[in-house]
């Protein structure tokens, strides 16, 4: 169900009152809420939470009641947001966007017996955990199969913000996209939204206008593959979401964000009384990222080898930040043989050398 926002009790005081009520409170049936940054008619990455959402109905039944709130903005909005979903007796709230970070943070504050879960952040406390998807691993895919069927050797990537996430993404498909074609070029747009069609649709065609015949994106909907299809001869992946309806072209695969797993093990942590505050990053091993199918646009050879890189990524075998590597001004990062820390990965705000351009401050 939804919850339709209302006016808050806004002095500290009767939040902290209503918050210690709430905690204390004995409920039989345990309400899970999510806060999503986007609708969950989105086709993406809102779309992929919310099937994880119903995966815990699915899976528990009577025993919990879930709620959401889609479209809410990152910033002052979301606090607002998150309080009045734990004065409406949420027990376990997820936060599924970078920017509800701080938010997350000074809610959980007030609301201390009650479970925050915060994606794609580092921001922890007793009762506040993080966690994300290695979604770089994916990339490496991408730009595997990106670098072997771009014909113009430009390939285009549409940026949400220049945060460390989304610049992981870049460098990761760039490497492996020069790995297996040397003469391969990225050329980036910044459209500043997770979710905006007008601005990723523009985003596409100015890419497509400055030759590339390969779009990958870190945005949330679909607009970018309309584009594509309207201009006929290049290729897209999908987005968080299979985005399966534009297969065979110009979607030809897809990065899928599989939430259920998580969602349901936590949910469950906090109905058993094990719940504990943690950082959770998994990748195509544990299966919190997924690739969609193969469109039969991409050769045979090419489909191999793609998922040989996804095997030996999946066992540990191989490393997507494996050097030698260096940064972007020419300065050694990685030596041969060498793996990127998640400490560094985590806080990532550098291109790999090759990639033209300065990174948006």
């Amino acid at each position: 169900m939804t919850i339709h926002r209302r006016t808050l009790l806004t002095t500290a005081a009767a939040a902290a009152t209503l918050g210690f009520a709430t905690g204390a409170m004995a409920q039989d049936k345990l309400k899970v809420g999510f806060i999503y940054v986007g609708p969950i008619g989105d086709g993406g990455w809102t779309h992929e939470h919310d099937q994880g959402r119903l995966a815990v109905e699915k899976e528990f039944g009577d025993q919990v009641e879930t709620v959401y709130v889609e479209n809410v903005a990152e910033g002052p909005d979301a606090e607002r947001v998150m309080t009045q979903m734990v004065l409406n007796g949420a027990g376990l709230v997820f936060t599924t966007s970078f920017g509800f970070m701080d938010s997350t943070v000074n809610v959980a504050k007030k609301f201390p017996k009650v479970k925050f879960e915060h994606a794609t952040g580092y921001k922890r406390s007793d009762n506040l955990s993080t966690y994300s998807a290695r979604f770089y691993e994916g990339r490496a895919v991408q730009g595997t199969i990106a670098g072997r069927m771009t014909k113009s050797n430009v390939i285009g990537y549409i940026g949400s913000f220049p945060i460390p996430e989304v610049i992981r993404g870049i460098n990761s498909a760039y490497i492996h996209a020069k790995k297996v074609n040397p003469d391969v070029q990225f050329k980036i747009v910044w459209a500043y939204t997770w979710f905006d069609p007008a601005k990723e649709a523009d985003a596409a065609k100015v890419l497509i206008e400055q030759g590339a015949d390969v779009i990958l994106q870190h945005t949330d909907s679909t607009a970018p593959h309309a584009a594509a299809k309207e201009k006929g001869g290049v290729y897209t992946f999908g987005q968080a979401s299979d985005m399966a309806e534009y297969a065979p072209m110009p979607r030809i695969s897809s990065i899928i964000d599989n939430w259920a797993p998580y969602y349901i093990a936590r949910t469950k942590a906090v109905i058993d009384g094990t719940w504990e505050s943690k950082d959770t990053w998994d990748g195509i091993g544990p299966g919190m990222v997924k690739i969609g199918e193969f469109s039969d646009e991409i050769p045979a050879e090419v489909q191999a080898e793609a998922k040989e890189l996804m095997e030996k990524i999946a066992s540990g075998a191989y490393h997507p930040f494996t050097g030698p590597l260096k940064k972007q001004d020419g300065s050694d990062w990685l030596k041969e043989g060498e793996t990127a820390d998640d400490g560094t990965l985590a806080g990532l705000n550098f291109y790999v050398e090759g990639i033209v351009g300065e990174i948006p401050k």
